[in-house]
């Protein structure tokens, strides 16, 4: 009996310890997994930020103005023009 003590306190402390790991990792906040295959006006986007390295796939989050969040392809010709007006428009 004692030696199932033990094992279910092993047990219980590996998971509250790979609990702990899971919840503090380093990995990025926001990333894309597939790109919006529609062409976005560019009247209806505030604000741009690329994804991280380490995400699966290399995108540009869109925020709209009404701050919806669009995955799209950096890419694509729209996604520049959209990215180089935003940053020649505070500048």
């Amino acid at each position: 009996m004692r030696g199932m003590t033990v094992f279910a306190l092993c047990v219980l402390a590996s998971a509250v310890i790979l609990s702990a790991r899971c919840n503090n990792s380093s990995g990025p906040d926001h990333c894309c997994f597939k790109h919006y295959p529609v062409k976005v006006p560019q009247r209806f986007i505030k604000s741009y930020a690329l994804t991280d390295s380490r995400c699966p796939v290399i995108g540009v989050i869109l925020v709209t103005k009404k701050n919806l969040h669009i995955c799209a392809n950096p890419k694509d010709f729209w996604v520049e023009r959209i990215m180089k007006h935003l940053d020649e428009s505070t500048m």
